[in-house]
């Protein structure tokens, strides 16, 4: 196997779009569907999502500028997280599907609920549950990386977790506590 020094990495430039997805594809996320509520009511399937402080409570979230969510979380100052559970995925399949209807008729039929905080729906069935108020946000390439204070937490009883990795949705079981 041959590796590449440091500075013929720099050397080269930046990566490629494809090997770099490639690559991504081997790291395993978890699966969450972000939301905002109100007048700009939408939902979106994300696995670009990361706890970053434990105090305070920070999260933050990647969304494309060109995406609906991108506009929705900047309008609203707030998001919903839904942390999925292994038998939701196709509700992450129906929240990444961009033919889906806009606004309120995308929830329409579905089993949600308001968060107490921010109004964001919220399904019902995940794993774990987020309310965030949004504190920052910083442009990275063609993505927002949007930073959330915690306002509200609440995590499930049991439930295996819905993960993506190689391309594809794959479960994870929870061990018991």
């Amino acid at each position: 196997m041959q590796s590449l020094s440091a500075q013929e990495t720099v050397d080269q430039g930046l990566a490629e779009p494809l090997p770099l997805r490639e690559v991504m594809a081997r790291f395993a996320t978890g699966v969450i569907v972000l939301s905002v509520g109100g007048e700009h009511i939408h939902g979106m399937t994300a696995n670009a999502f990361s706890s970053v402080s434990l105090n305070p409570p920070t999260v933050l979230c990647c969304v494309a500028h060109d995406a609906v969510m991108h506009k929705a979380i900047r309008s609203a100052g707030h998001f919903g997280v839904s942390v999925l559970g292994a038998d939701q995925e196709a509700l992450a399949r129906y929240f990444a599907d961009k033919k889906r209807p806009l606004g309120p008729k995308q929830f329409d039929g579905l089993d949600w609920h308001a968060g107490p905080v921010t109004r964001a729906p919220l399904l019902r069935g995940a794993t774990a549950w987020l309310e965030c108020e949004l504190a920052d946000a910083h442009d990275s390439g063609d993505h927002a990386i949007f930073i959330g204070d915690v306002v509200n937490a609440v995590r499930a009883d049991e439930g295996s977790g819905l993960v993506f990795f190689g391309g594809g949705f794959r479960s994870i079981a929870a061990e018991r506590s």
